[in-house]
């Protein structure tokens, strides 16, 4: 990442997001099915799938993905569950549904479904997604196609062959050393949840082949299994290893434990085979949990179990505090491909969640640690010496391995690449081959597939932390826009309907529409002025024809005033014409005014006819008012007679 780059949280980008620790190329196979994040228990549940939504966002945040092989297994079916567990049970669990539940009652006292294991929509299709993430990993691991395998969704190590408990319906973890001790001779299963793996102890408590190392809480504590002295029975008799511990543990006491059993394990069982569960309720303030570890001493039993480069598979388990089982487990996938990551967390969609320090780290707390140094070497101590009383390579079962195993082969493999690389000819990097791409730790230049890594859900630093405007709805309707309300618009609308709130355009649009009928009086007063009256051939003022004309006046007025204020936005307001004039765009206007000459006024003048005719420069001067009109010639003969 380049210096001082600010990445969308306001976080300055100066360092790396990881720095390389351990480069010994081993070659992980991540599993992760983006539908897990889409179940939930009931409201108010502790376990949240969700979780692993959010460690999964870390981890392609953090750019670990580019060390990963990432893959969405097939969900495991009936067939496949039903290698542990009885028909009846998953038959059950096939059915039921929380619509159907109530006639299901018995059913579910029988096989403990009910207030700890409730029933919810997706419930067999979650424990498909679970089982067949750690089956598929095993499988992968017995084919030497990869070095560590990583479920997160897997773990769940309370489901016993035909009952539920502790959150847990399908035995993932029991499926998947079923699947590994086809090619394993012994396959090593190490705890290190709060709570004892019960489940998968009881499934193997009477084999060699399967040793169960378990770290947990004893006490006045669910479940209420894994004393010191349950070593196992029959051929499996020093097989079952329980480490029964008290509140409050740190990371200092839980190490001087660790490491020294696990050591005695690999070294008197020789397993083949790893599978280690991380159960994150052994984290510190977890809501279910006592001990109090931090991130940091949870992932170095992780390094620890590494360290011995074996064939390992990596599950989930426990953990009821969302934001501190994702950061755990991102960070632990980080150090399963070798890389430090940076303290600080990068931006990503779930980033308010780890308000707020917004920090990779969890811290461990000023719990009491009820462990005193002189009660834990004495449970070590016991457990080595059991340990000892194992034969060093014990003798294997003879059992049937079937012809072909559960996942996908080679064959099928194959098939899909090619498959892919026939639909997406034009694509320089499809999906599949952007997540099995696995990138060298020593790369100068990261890749450039940008559009490809944010279509995965990777937020690229650009400089800003995006804002609620960033995010708007593209179907909103817009403010601008009119919207039909289904009512008939008036064909003369006396003034426009805007639909607008704005006090400021409602006192405008009076104001204009006052001035508009201001302007129109003021009009037809002036038209009413300048409109000569007709008068009769006695001199009289025609009065039928003065009502008429009042009447049309008063009709021309109204329209006049409906036409000024339909059109105010052209004709805000219409002064008259000088010298008495009609006002423009009156019909009066095409006619002339004939000009009265110097004298007195008489009442011919009123009487001058309504539809004169326009002047032209070839007209005459108009007789004068006070002259009475006869012809030329009588108007001459009358002169000589008076002269003479």
């Amino acid at each position: 990442m380049p210096a001082n780059m600010t990445d969308p949280a306001g976080v300055q980008r100066s360092d790396p997001l990881y720095s390389v620790v351990n480069n010994d190329k081993k070659r992980v196979a991540y599993f992760y099915d983006s539908d897990i994040g889409n179940y939930a228990y009931v409201t108010g549940h502790p376990m949240k799938p969700h979780r692993i939504r959010l460690a999964h966002s870390l981890v392609m945040n953090y750019n670990v993905y580019k060390f990963l092989e990432i893959y969405r297994a097939k969900p495991a079916v009936m067939a496949e569950m039903t290698q542990f567990h009885t028909d009846e049970y998953i038959e059950f669990l096939q059915k039921v549904t929380p619509d159907n539940m109530d006639s299901f009652m018995r059913e579910q006292g029988k096989y403990n479904v009910g207030d700890d294991c409730p029933v919810f929509d997706g419930l067999f299709e979650f424990c498909g997604i679970s089982a067949g993430g750690s089956m598929e990993g095993a499988a992968r691991l017995n084919r030497e196609k990869c070095d560590i395998a990583i479920n997160w969704a897997g773990g769940l190590h309370h489901a016993k062959k035909s009952e539920a408990s502790g959150f847990c319906y399908v035995n993932d973890i029991v499926l998947a050393i079923l699947e590994l001790l086809r090619f394993k001779k012994r396959v090593l299963y190490i705890d290190i949840d709060v709570h004892h793996g019960d489940g998968v102890e009881e499934a193997f408590y009477t084999t060699d082949r399967v040793m169960t190392v378990s770290f947990h809480k004893y006490g006045e504590y669910f479940p209420g299994t894994g004393e010191l002295r349950d070593i196992g029975i029959g051929t499996g008799k020093n097989y079952a290893v329980n480490f029964p511990l008290r509140d409050g543990i740190d990371d200092i006491a839980y190490e001087t434990i660790f490491e020294p059993v696990i050591d005695a394990v690999m070294k008197y069982y020789q397993p083949e085979a790893v599978v280690l569960q991380c159960g994150g309720d052994s984290l510190s303030g977890d809501r279910l949990g006592c001990f109090n570890l931090s991130m940091r001493g949870h992932a170095n039993c992780v390094n620890f179990v590494r360290s011995f480069n074996l064939p390992t598979l990596v599950l989930g388990g426990g953990g009821y505090t969302m934001r501190n089982v994702a950061r755990t487990w991102a960070y632990e996938t980080g150090r399963l491909v070798g890389v430090e990551m940076h303290p600080v967390l990068p931006y990503n969609e779930y980033y308010d969640y780890y308000g707020p320090d917004y920090e990779l780290d969890v811290r461990s707390s000023n719990m009491e640690n009820a462990n005193s140094y002189e009660y834990l070497e004495k449970i070590k101590v016991s457990v080595i010496e059991n340990l000892k009383k194992t034969i060093p390579v014990p003798s294997v079962q003879m059992t049937d391995v079937p012809r072909t195993g559960f996942g996908m082969s080679d064959e099928q493999e194959d098939e899909l690449d090619d498959l892919d690389e026939d639909e997406n000819k034009d694509t320089r990097v499809s999906q599949r081959q952007w997540e099995k791409n696995v990138e060298r730790q020593d790369e100068f230049e990261d890749d450039d597939d940008d559009e490809m890594a944010q279509a995965n859900g990777i937020f690229r630093p650009n400089g800003r932390r995006p804002g609620i405007m960033d995010f708007q709805n593209p179907n909103a309707v817009d403010d601008g826009m009119e919207i039909d309300s289904g009512v008939a618009t008036p064909a003369a609308a006396p003034i426009d309907t805007a639909v607008d709130n704005d006090e400021t355009m409602v006192d405008e649009t009076e104001e204009q529409a006052a001035e508009a009928e201001t302007a129109a009086e003021e009009a037809s007063t002036v038209q009413a002025e300048a409109e000569p009256v007709k008068a009769d051939a006695d001199g009289d003022v025609d009065m039928a024809e003065t009502e008429n004309k009042e009447a049309s006046s008063e009709k021309k007025e109204a329209d006049e005033a409906n036409k000024k204020a339909a059109e105010t936005d052209k004709e805000a307001a219409v002064s008259p014409k000088p010298d008495g004039a009609a006002p423009a765009g009156s019909p009066r206007n095409v006619s002339a005014t004939v000009e009265p000459a110097p004298g007195p006024s008489s009442p011919a003048t009123a009487a001058a006819p309504t539809d004169s005719v326009v002047k032209t420069e070839e007209e005459e001067e108009p007789t004068k008012p006070d002259e009475p009109v006869t012809d030329k010639k009588e108007n001459g003969a009358a002169n000589e007679e008076a002269q003479s």
